[in-house]
Order: structure tokens, then C-alpha cells, then sequence
């Protein structure tokens, strides 16, 4: 029982922090933002929040990648023997490279809006009417982008429970007498 339990444990962990970091961003930390009284506080303060999360979140995402080498390695044969294993490895592994992808653009973005933040919003990804077009269109994409990240996230976690729903023996012993 022990072979994993640490690097299962990092894995689902982190890949928890993942999603609840950005839902909660998305949704409190934007939110509370949004009823600052100063417009071009509205930006500032929650890209601000949004700065001190990153390295957080940054090292829980090394820490997922890390344990998830840690977990194919420990069930390599597995991958390579039971059926649909390699398939579901494969499809996890693009939505988390996809998910970061769109992790570290959101926050390339989110530097951008907090540089004009003095132009003032309605909230943190949300423009005022006279704000400049390249405010508008980033806080439009950001806004965009911080849902699609607990998405991510989120299909990450599910997909790591099927892998784990897969390693039932009856589920292995199906795999393996088909393969």
C-alpha cells in the first residue's frame, strides 16, 4: 500500500490547490476586488492577489508534475500491459500541459492588465467603457482564461481518479486479459 501513497497523496494535493486556487481567485479574490471604491484599485488589488498566489501555485504545480513522474514510473508496466491505460496517460498528460499552458498565459496577462491598471475598471476582469482597447482585450481574455483554469484542473483531477478507478483488480485483470 505504501509504493505510491506519498506521490498519490502530492499529486491529488496539489492537483486540489490547483483548482481551488483559481476558483477562488475567479471568484472571491476578483469579487471582493470589484467593490473596491477606487476603479483603478479594482485591477491593482487583485492582480496583486493574484502575484502572491503565483509562486504557490507555481511550486504545487512543479510538485504535481514531479509526482506524477513518480506514479507512471511506479506503473509502468501497467501502462504498458493494461488496456487503455497508455490512452488515458496520454490524454491526462495534454490536458495538464494544456492547463499550465493556459495557467502561465493567464498570469502574462494578468501583469498586463495590473500595468494599466490606472485606467480604472468595473472589476478586475471587467473594463470600463472608455477603458483602451488593449485593456479591454486583455481583460477580456483573462476573464476567459481564469474560468477555463479550474476547468483544466478540474479534468485533471477526474482523470486521475479514473487511473485510479483502473487500478481495481478487477479493472487490472480485465485490462490485462484483453490486451
Amino acid at each position: 500500500m505504501a509504493g505510491n501513497l506519498l506521490a498519490r497523496s502530492i499529486h491529488d494535493l496539489t492537483a486540489a490547490a490547483w483548482f481551488g486556487g483559481s476558483l477562488m481567485g475567479a471568484i472571491g479574490l476578483n469579487g471582493a476586488a470589484a467593490e473596491a471604491t477606487d476603479p483603478a484599485e479594482r485591477t491593482r488589488l487583485s492582480s496583486r492577489g493574484w502575484m502572491k498566489w503565483a509562486p504557490i501555485q507555481t511550486a504545487a504545480f512543479s510538485a504535481h508534475l514531479l509526482s506524477d513522474l513518480a506514479i507512471a514510473w511506479e506503473n509502468k508496466g501497467r501502462i504498458a500491459k493494461q488496456d487503455s491505460v497508455a490512452g488515458d496517460t496520454v490524454v491526462k498528460t495534454a490536458v495538464t500541459v494544456a492547463g499550465a499552458a493556459v495557467t502561465l498565459y493567464a498570469g502574462i496577462l494578468g501583469k498586463k492588465v495590473d500595468k494599466l491598471a490606472d485606467e480604472g475598471a468595473r472589476g478586475a476582469t471587467e473594463p470600463r467603457p472608455d477603458a483602451s482597447d488593449e485593456l479591454k482585450a486583455a481583460q477580456k481574455q483573462l476573464k476567459a482564461l481564469q474560468w477555463a483554469i479550474p476547468a483544466f484542473a478540474g479534468w485533471v483531477i477526474v482523470l486521475g481518479a479514473k487511473h485510479g478507478e483502473m487500478q481495481r483488480p478487477k479493472n487490472v485483470l480485465a485490462g490485462l486479459v484483453q490486451h
